[in-house]
């Protein structure tokens, strides 16, 4: 399988681009589909597709989506990586890198690092944040062979994974860890989901390359 090509989207997004991240979704994520928080991705969506600033990059085999990378500047105060790291990083402008998935018949020729690229190129952030699963010692892995540097452990939402928050410059400065904090409260319903995306949103990096 090849990549013919990868596009930009912002927020003008074409009729039914949720449903296309959605699709990408179950392909990529296929093992995980019975777990309740992968079938609360549509929120996620919604949440992060509406956010200021969003960006996305999807790669296409011909017409057929195969993998997509999407994000949108954090809020200042309510960067993933705060209360992990003392002092803060100054200036402390962070991009969150929220999803990066690549459907597993176009894995093995690194396309989620074109797609990781291609989504930061041009960004005018200090900092890019992402969050690996903590029991994905591979993803972590690429991560840091990307750049990142893990700063802390979370757990952002009741019933995600545990994730490591990992942190790296758009320039390079060298970033230190400190011990974890608390995991967020639990929480029990769509609508409290939505509330606490708003403050400390999903992001994760699945171990596709």
């Amino acid at each position: 399988m090849t990549v013919a090509r990868i596009l930009r989207y912002h927020h003008e997004l074409p009729v039914d681009f949720d449903q296309l991240l959605l699709g990408v979704h179950v392909d990529a994520r296929a093992d995980r589909m019975h777990d309740p928080f992968a079938q609360r991705f549509h929120l996620v969506v919604d949440h992060w597709t509406t956010r200021p600033g969003f960006s996305c990059v999807v790669s296409y085999d011909g017409r057929e989506p195969t993998g997509f990378a999407y994000g949108a500047p954090l809020a200042a105060g309510r960067e993933w990586w705060r209360g992990l790291l003392d002092p803060a990083p100054d200036p402390a402008v962070t991009f969150g890198l929220s999803e990066l998935m690549v459907r597993p018949a176009w894995r093995g020729q690194g396309l989620a690092g074109r797609l990781h690229d291609a989504l930061l190129e041009d960004r005018p952030e200090e900092l890019v944040c992402l969050l690996a699963e903590a029991d994905r010692p591979r993803a972590q892995a690429r991560c840091e062979s990307w750049g990142y540097r893990p700063v802390g452990p979370t757990r952002p939402v009741a019933g995600s994974p545990a994730y490591w928050v990992m942190l790296r410059r758009l320039r390079a400065v060298p970033l230190q860890p400190v011990p974890p904090v608390p995991p967020v409260p639990p929480l029990r319903s769509g609508r409290e989901y939505r509330e606490s995306t708003a403050a400390h949103p999903d992001g994760s990096v699945a171990g596709e390359s």
